[in-house]
């Protein structure tokens, strides 16, 4: 069951990889609104991610619930990335960390997404199984994930 919906969402998400291209903003009103949704996504991607980058470095204890919470949360979000990055932005000035590049390279930017999503179901597979063992490789398959779009898409 895992394994079908693991197939549909990668299979969903290359489908849009390679037919859903970022239209421009129409106004700068959208442009702000659509950037405005966008950070407030990262910042709930941020707030889960937060737990588990103290649990992988042994701040705090491993917590199975928190495991089980986080990445589900962190897989649904996952999934919402394509559909606020749809609008093109750079048309307008608007204050992001987001670099132009994310719309001169959508077919790469999109499959940092798909890395994402499949790192967050990894991450909630092995913390539904509680495969203890598995705790810190998944955690850091999602950072890693992360840290592949931040290098190339994220104003430092």
């Amino acid at each position: 069951m895992i394994k079908k919906a693991l197939a549909v969402i990668i299979g969903t998400a290359m489908l849009n990889t390679f037919t859903v291209f970022a239209e421009p903003a129409k106004s700068g009103k959208q442009a702000k609104d659509v950037t405005e949704f966008r950070q407030a996504l990262f910042k709930l991607v941020k707030s889960n991610v937060g737990a588990l980058g103290a649990m992988n470095k042994g701040a705090i204890p491993f917590n199975v619930e928190t495991m089980q919470t986080n990445s589900l949360r962190l897989q649904q979000l996952s999934l919402m990335l394509n559909d606020y990055f749809a609008t093109d932005t750079t048309g307008f000035d608007v204050d992001t960390a987001a670099l132009d590049k994310i719309w001169v390279n959508q077919a790469d930017f999109k499959e940092k997404i798909i890395a994402l999503s499949v790192a967050a179901s990894n991450l909630n597979k092995v913390a539904k199984a509680v495969d203890t063992n598995q705790f810190k490789p998944a955690i850091g398959q999602v950072f890693k994930s992360c840290k592949g779009c931040h290098d190339n898409y994220k104003e430092d």
